[in-house]
């Protein structure tokens, strides 16, 4: 492919495990303005941008997944070898728990890609509900091992507890007008009783500052109402914490930003990712919003 990539517009390369979300975002692209082709297999991917350099400037998103199991080893390579040459290349990878994972199987009643079942002395009867818990297990195992390198050079998000809405709504920050920004940095809230974001860089649990839930009059509201704020702004360790929090991050963005990182995720946790971690979220974000390309997620609240 040539050096000259002036007339090549923004290029996404979607992948990540199967059951994920890949369809949502593949539509979630389209509606971006993205032109969309699925399941490319690698070999043809630099002849493909080569051809989207004659055509001019047009945003492409390229989604490759474990169909092209054969390909996979050619990939970072390549997308390594794209970046070297100046080619902005946004690999995003959606991930999502085994469990999540399972169950979404289990409900569409899809077979992996990779499921292999095995026949039996009496033919190929179908599997017990336990044998066929294993084989999906199995397959989905074998799948990580075989996107491990590519997920670690990837933005990832976490589809584990996400609708189909808060995937498109996500995905378009992602990729929206900043996204050319050196360093995207996110500040999600969650609740540590729903699990820990699997995408989160560094969390930071906020659950030992005072709860307004045990305030009947703040209980309804959320983070991001004035009388939630004006209850946690008066209390001392919550500014302690959120000093403490941005004071590591001041420090340390630019060492991640020299680094090549293109995305951080800064997760913040309380009990119910209603109050303190949604409160001290907005007020990250507003305080480093001056850092260029800066998103807030609240899972929790995202997902009413």
């Amino acid at each position: 492919m040539s050096h000259n990539t002036d007339q090549l517009g923004d290029v996404v390369l979607l992948t990540g495990m199967s059951g994920g979300g890949k369809s949502v975002a593949m539509h979630a692209l389209e509606d971006a303005g993205y032109f969309c082709v699925d399941n490319l297999p690698a070999e043809l991917l630099l002849d493909f941008l080569k051809l989207e350099q004659q055509r001019g400037e047009r945003r492409v998103a390229i989604a490759v997944d474990v169909r092209s199991a054969s390909s996979l080893p050619l990939l970072l390579p390549l997308l390594k070898q794209l970046r070297a040459q100046g080619v902005a290349v946004r690999s995003v990878f959606l991930d999502a728990s085994n469990e999540a994972l399972m169950r979404r199987f289990s409900e569409t009643r899809r077979p992996h890609p990779l499921r292999e079942d095995r026949d039996t002395n009496f033919g190929a009867l179908e599997s017990s509900a336990d044998e066929s818990h294993r084989l999906l297990l199995d397959a989905i195992k074998l799948e990580r091992e075989l996107l491990g390198g590519l997920k670690a050079e990837s933005t990832i998000i976490d589809t584990s507890q996400l609708r189909p809405a808060q995937l498109r709504a996500w995905l378009a920050d992602l990729v929206g007008p900043n996204a050319g920004a050196k360093l995207t940095l996110v500040f999600e809230s969650f609740a540590f009783k729903h699990g820990v974001p699997s995408d989160a860089d560094f969390v930071f649990d906020v659950r030992v500052l005072p709860n307004p839930y045990y305030d009947r009059e703040l209980r309804p509201l959320t983070g991001r109402d004035a009388p939630v704020a004006a209850y946690l702004a008066a209390q001392p360790e919550v500014g302690l914490m959120m000093g403490q929090i941005a004071g590591f991050l001041s420090r340390w963005l630019p060492n991640f930003a020299a680094d090549q990182r293109s995305y951080l995720t800064v997760a913040i946790g309380c009990t119910g990712g209603q109050h303190r971690s949604v409160y001290l979220v907005e007020m990250l974000a507003r305080q480093f919003s001056h850092h260029g390309h800066v998103l807030k997620r609240h899972r929790e609240l995202d997902a009413r």
